[in-house]
């Protein structure tokens, strides 16, 4: 877990899927959950939890924020209109989901930038491993970091979200 400022990862402007820009301010104190998505990924079912964790905590002040990135292997080549559509269609995703970021590497959006300073369970820092990393930020931003191979209702995942929420 890594200790950042409100300010150091909240204000970081982002796009969203219609060309607008937000950032994690626009959603106040909740509980976030960021992930790197794609569609063509063998870890894409992982979208259900995702799911299924926002429908069990929205209403408490806790969203699952969605980045497609196309960076591993190709795993995200489809438009925004097609991204959304499968998101919805597939997997009836109703969390938001953004513009496609590049999470490693000298082009890397800026918020990935700032969330891959945190460790992860390991105490490792640095690159995005593959699709499907989860950043988890709480209203007092500390950032919770969780390889791709850590499913979303992983009870250290669940735990985290729980315990940050308000009570």
């Amino acid at each position: 877990m890594t200790e950042a400022t409100k300010t150091d990862v909240r204000e970081i402007p982002f796009q969203t899927a219609d060309g607008g820009t937000a950032t994690l301010a626009d959603y106040g104190d909740d509980v976030l959950l960021i992930v790197n998505v794609a569609s063509k990924c063998g870890l894409t079912p992982q979208y259900e939890q995702l799911e299924q964790l926002q429908r069990a905590y929205a209403d408490r002040g806790f969203t699952v924020l969605g980045f497609p990135c196309n960076q591993f292997m190709g795993q995200e080549p489809g438009s925004m209109d097609e991204i959304l559509e499968y998101c919805s269609m597939t997997w009836g995703v109703s969390f938001p989901v953004f513009d496609k970021v590049k999470v490693n590497g000298g082009k890397a959006a800026p918020l990935y930038k700032a969330l891959k300073k945190a460790d992860d369970a390991e105490g490792n820092t640095g690159p995005i491993l593959w699709n499907f990393e989860k950043f988890v930020l709480t209203p007092e931003g500390a950032v919770h970091r969780f390889r791709p191979s850590v499913k979303p209702d992983d009870p250290a995942i669940v735990e985290v979200i729980e315990r940050s929420l308000p009570r």
